[in-house]
Formats: C-alpha cells, sequence, structure tokens
C-alpha cells in the first residue's frame, strides 16, 4: 500500500469521529486507531425508560420446575438444544420402560456446535423424557425421570 494513501487516511480519521478503520488491498492491509492502546475504553448505558420497567418485569421468565414425580430426575447441565439420539437416523439412547445403569449415556445436549453426551447418575428405569426431540433447553431443566 502507497505511503500517501496511509498519510491520506490518518487524516480523514483525525477529521472525522471515528476511532479505528482497517483496510485490505489484496494480501495487504493497515489498520489505523486514534485510541491508544494504554487508554481504557470507556462506555455509557442509557437508563432505561421508566415505562419500560413493568413491562420488563411482566415478561420475566420463571424458573423452570422440576415436575414431581417419584423417582429422580436427570437435569440439564447446560443450555442447549435436547437430543433423544445421535443422529437423527439413529435410534434414541433411551425410551420410557428402558433400564439404565450409572453411566449409560441417556441423551444429550448440543451447547455452541458441541454435542454433549448425558449420562445417567443413577441406576433403575425411565418413568418419563419430559423433553422433545430439537427442544432447546435451560440450566438444570428437568429431561428425564429414572426410578
Amino acid at each position: 500500500m502507497d505511503i500517501r494513501k496511509i498519510k491520506k487516511l490518518i487524516e480523514l480519521i483525525e477529521a472525522s469521529d471515528i476511532a479505528e478503520i482497517e483496510i485490505k488491498e489484496g494480501e495487504e492491509a493497515v489498520r489505523i486507531s486514534r485510541l491508544s492502546s494504554a487508554a481504557p475504553l470507556t462506555y455509557q448505558v442509557a437508563p432505561a425508560p421508566v415505562a419500560a420497567a413493568p413491562a420488563a418485569a411482566a415478561t420475566s421468565v420463571a424458573p423452570l420446575a422440576t415436575p414431581a414425580t417419584k423417582g429422580k430426575v436427570i437435569q440439564s447441565p447446560m443450555v442447549g438444544t435436547f437430543y433423544r439420539s445421535p443422529s437423527p437416523s439413529s435410534p434414541p439412547f433411551v425410551e420410557v420402560g428402558a433400564h439404565v445403569k450409572v453411566g449409560d449415556v441417556v441423551c444429550i445436549v448440543e451447547a455452541m456446535k458441541m454435542m454433549n453426551q448425558i449420562e445417567a447418575d443413577h441406576a433403575g428405569v425411565v418413568e418419563a423424557i419430559l423433553v422433545e426431540d430439537g427442544e432447546p433447553v435451560e440450566f438444570d431443566q428437568a429431561l428425564i425421570t429414572i426410578v
């Protein structure tokens, strides 16, 4: 990149409110920043309008209730998407009435493109599968009950 172009870019940055710019031409690139790396960035957050506060309180999410069962509940350890099987063409890990041992994989929760296998933490018979395949789940949401 020509030094005259770089000088012209610097002049344009100084004359404007732009804090940083990056230009690429082919394999060459230049980044010009008005802020020094030692200067901390500060942000100002505008206060929310007073009228919006009651509406926000009305739409708050209630904590997920664990269904009352006689068995033990396997809960989601993370926010993600619930899957009953390892792939769409595969059979589910467990069905209602299946016997499971400690450490058996009972489902998958996908989070950030990672497939996390959820294992049974106790042995027994699957009493209920509380989430549909492909549904989003929350942290500590009840997934499966085992008696």
